[in-house]
């Protein structure tokens, strides 16, 4: 659930572990912001969908289109302002609840907050993630323009000075490091 998003966001990951194909894909019309930490994202395409709430003795039933995207997400899908406009659908987020009118009374959509909690968790490491990865590209960037030490052999592996292990990703727990020059410039 998230009020403040304009489009309904699906991940190709889940349109693929749905099995269905990308082939179904209309264009998409503009980029959007907010989804990616600072970036502008743009959509694979877009693909209308049927999204059923509850059981079959009390359920709803709308079709919604859903903007794909193609980087990697926390959820299977996000359902914004357009779901709940076209559900007339009511979200709680204190209790951590949507509730939308159904043929035989009041249909109750709801999550655990540890369930919530661990969403949270993974995304906020994932967006560590992301931002980490591109500083790290930056700053690969600008040390190629460095020129190669000439006194170093072509073929050696060792550093001539101190080295400084960095962490590939400080969001795992593997300790996987890679080796840098301490003495690089900052540029």
């Amino acid at each position: 659930m998230d009020g403040g998003s304009g489009l309904n966001i699906l991940y190709a990951e889940t349109l693929d572990a749905m099995g269905i194909d990308h082939s179904h894909l209309r264009p998409s019309k503009a980029p959007f912001h907010g989804v990616v930490p600072g970036k502008q994202a743009m959509p694979l395409g877009q693909i209308d969908l049927p999204v059923t709430f509850r059981t079959p003795s009390n359920y709803r039933k709308e079709v919604l289109t859903f903007e794909v995207v193609g980087f990697r997400g926390t959820y299977h899908a996000i359902l914004g302002r357009p779901c709940y406009a076209k559900f007339m659908a009511i979200p709680n987020y204190t209790y951590l609840m949507l509730k939308l009118s159904g043929p035989n009374g009041v249909i109750t959509v709801s999550t655990s907050f540890q369930k919530a909690y661990e969403c949270d968790i993974e995304c906020c490491e994932y967006a560590a993630a992301i931002t980490f990865t591109e500083e790290l590209a930056v700053q690969l960037a600008e040390g190629t323009e460095d020129q190669p030490d000439s006194k170093q052999s072509a073929t050696s592996f060792e550093a001539t000075e101190g080295v400084k292990e960095v962490l590939l990703d400080p969001s795992s727990f593997d300790g996987r490091t890679v080796r840098i020059g301490a003495t690089l410039s900052p540029k």
